[in-house]
């Protein structure tokens, strides 16, 4: 089945149609998507709306762009959520988490420590809960690695993955898929090509990043990406395999209720 592991659906972006956008991508033969928290503030969002989905999952975590606006007691305040969302069937991951070391106002210096500091403590939530984690990775790819080296977790996804065959096998060496989306959709996009044609499907696993990173059929301004462009990145990633797209969404489709195991909950809901 076709599944968008990594769909910001709660985004300003599709308030005026969300539900529309949500049908389109059932109509795309879309089963499952999964809504990550960004911070403590829309945690309650992404949960009642992964509710209102059919198919909808959702992760809680602090993303790393936003651990400069959260407090300190944000990370108790997911911690108690995450304990509250346990019996939930539809909670299936800690995400998303990470570091971004691209934007320069938080790559360096105090805000650059923060970063680490709240990574480190949601993976800890993820080994205390043995839970996965969707990770945000964006040139930040060694770092992440030496903190898993040190703290265990059940592996999960390396969201937008963009780093090097080397480094793609040791997240995949830590129980990670590499997610797969629209930025392999470009020819120019050589290093994630190679990957998305050079690793099993069992390593891999299909995102939009919905409204971000569209595809390149979408690439004009202001041209947002939606759930249910996951089926053309499908259709993307086999003629790239020269396989069928059949292969292609059963193969990333078992990773992915490999890599979220609780995601087979959501999918039952339907």
């Amino acid at each position: 089945m076709l599944i968008d592991t990594h769909c910001h659906l709660d985004a300003a972006e599709f308030d005026p149609d969300r539900m529309q956008v949500v049908q389109a991508a059932r109509q795309a033969g879309v089963a499952a998507i999964v809504i990550p928290a960004i911070a403590a503030w829309n945690f309650d969002t992404v949960r009642e709306l992964a509710h209102a989905v059919p198919g909808g999952a959702y992760a809680l975590g602090i993303h790393p762009l936003f651990v400069a606006q959260s407090r300190d007691e944000d990370l108790e305040t997911l911690r108690r959520a995450i304990q509250a969302s346990l019996a939930d069937p539809r909670f299936v991951a800690i995400g998303e988490i990470g570091l971004d070391f691209f934007v320069k106002e938080v790559a360096s210096g105090p805000a650059r420590e923060r970063q680490i500091a709240f990574y480190q403590a949601q993976l800890r939530m993820a080994q205390d809960f043995g839970l996965p984690v969707l990770l945000h990775v964006r040139r930040s790819q060694d770092i992440l690695l030496k903190h898993l080296r040190r703290m265990r977790v059940p592996g999960g996804i390396a969201h937008a993955f963009n780093g090097s065959a080397q480094q793609a096998q040791a997240f995949i060496d830590h129980g990670f898929a590499l997610g797969i989306g629209g930025a392999m959709t470009f020819e120019r996009a050589l290093q994630i090509r190679r990957h998305a044609s050079g690793f099993g499907l069992e390593h891999l696993v299909l995102e939009t990043d919905a409204p971000d990173i569209a595809p390149a059929w979408l690439h004009e301004p202001h041209r947002r990406n939606t759930p249910g462009q996951v089926a053309g990145v499908a259709q993307a990633l086999a003629a790239l395999r020269q396989v069928p797209l059949e292969t292609v969404i059963a193969g990333t489709g078992a990773t992915a209720r490999r890599v979220l195991p609780r995601l087979a909950g959501a999918i039952r809901e339907m």
